[in-house]
């Protein structure tokens, strides 16, 4: 045999492997998540929360804790990459599912886009100021070593960001996306989170600089929220039209999405999500912004749920949330203390956010 021939048959073997290893990761994920979810619906909880639950259980927390052995063969045999990519399109494509979704047309009241950007405001503001107090008080015994005012910001950033696509996802489950309530929510949310992942990109910068780096630069920045700003105007002014002639031409409905329409919308939706990612404010909100931009084509988001929508929900999204708790080890507060810091900052953090949109709602 050839030393090429032989290096064939090895690369072969390994892509096998790590084929092999990536599905009994997702037959277990799946089938994990299906019950996790099932059990929290029963309980009144969303099924994102069941498979969070059951993520956890089946990451070092539980079960790596009770036999480590069979952990490290399920999840530890392969590398992580192929499911972090899944969860990751799962998330994108939850995102467009969470789009098409709401009933934007309620925000052509003047009431309810007030609403949308006092409760965003509000909602950001709060969290943020009571994120910089406490990483200014929990500085000197959680961030030894760092820089205070960069700690500060990183935990006020990480108070102020909503998780958009659990949001979006209990909403669709408490059937009030079609709801003034529910529009007004999610688009508080999506305003909320880009402002968040803006944020996120000046804290580096900016912690980047202390340390030496080429820091936070002030034009850069203004040149980046303008190109999100353009990004927002032009998918709605330019690209939707276009886009609303092509669904059309199709004429979907809900027993019939034809197969080139599918994949000019998925094209679409991973060039949105591309888009998105360049400008610094994660490629998720690219899908969510697909999704809005055909949410009123009514043939279309039937289709959608009929055909691909059930496929999203158990294959792709579980994934997401699943492995999201299996990156979570519970084991890793090791001390009353750790608990009671990890507590407090649940607390606090429930507090400036429910408390923030609690104002702006009532003003």
């Amino acid at each position: 045999m050839s030393t090429t021939d032989a290096l064939h048959q090895t690369a072969v073997h390994k892509t096998e492997a790590l084929l092999f290893f990536t599905l009994l990761q997702l037959a277990v994920i799946v089938l994990a998540g299906r019950i996790g979810g099932l059990v929290a619906r029963r309980v009144g909880q969303s099924t994102a929360v069941g498979e969070i639950i059951v993520g956890i259980l089946l990451g070092p927390s539980l079960f790596g804790l009770l036999w480590p052995a069979g952990f490290d063969f399920v999840f530890r045999s392969a590398p992580p990459e192929p499911l972090t990519i899944l969860s990751q399109i799962g998330l994108l494509l939850l995102m467009f599912q969470i789009g098409l979704e709401f009933d934007f047309s309620h925000l052509t009241e003047k009431r309810n886009r007030f609403a949308v950007m006092t409760v965003s405001i509000t909602g950001l503001v709060a969290p943020f100021a009571l994120g910089l107090a406490f990483g200014w008080l929990s500085a000197p015994a959680l961030a030894q070593g760092a820089d205070r005012i960069a700690y500060m910001l990183f935990v006020a950033t990480s108070f102020s960001i909503t998780a958009l696509p659990i949001l979006g996802r209990i909403m669709i489950e408490f059937d009030i996306t079609r709801s003034v309530i529910g529009v007004i929510t999610i688009s508080a949310a999506a305003i909320n989170d880009v402002v968040g992942w803006l944020l996120l990109a000046i804290v580096s910068a900016l912690t980047v600089a202390t340390l030496g780096g080429d820091g936070f630069s002030p034009g850069a920045f203004a040149i980046n929220l303008g190109l999100v700003v353009a990004f927002v105007v032009g998918s709605w002014m330019l690209v939707r039209p276009p886009l609303k002639r092509v669904v059309r031409a199709f004429a979907p409905n809900a027993q019939r999405l034809p197969g080139m329409l599918l994949g000019i919308v998925l094209a679409g939706i991973f060039i949105s999500g591309m888009t998105t990612y360049k400008l610094g404010i994660f490629a998720i909100f690219g899908g969510f912004m697909m999704g809005v931009l055909l949410h009123d084509e009514a043939g279309f988001v039937a289709a959608w749920k009929d055909k691909i929508g059930t496929f999203v929900e158990v294959f792709f999204i579980p994934i997401f949330f699943t492995y999201t708790g299996l990156r979570t080890d519970i084991g890793a507060l090791a001390s009353a203390q750790a608990w009671g810091w990890c507590v407090l900052v649940i607390a606090l953090a429930t507090l400036g956010k429910y408390g923030g949109c609690w104002i702006g709602a009532r003003l």
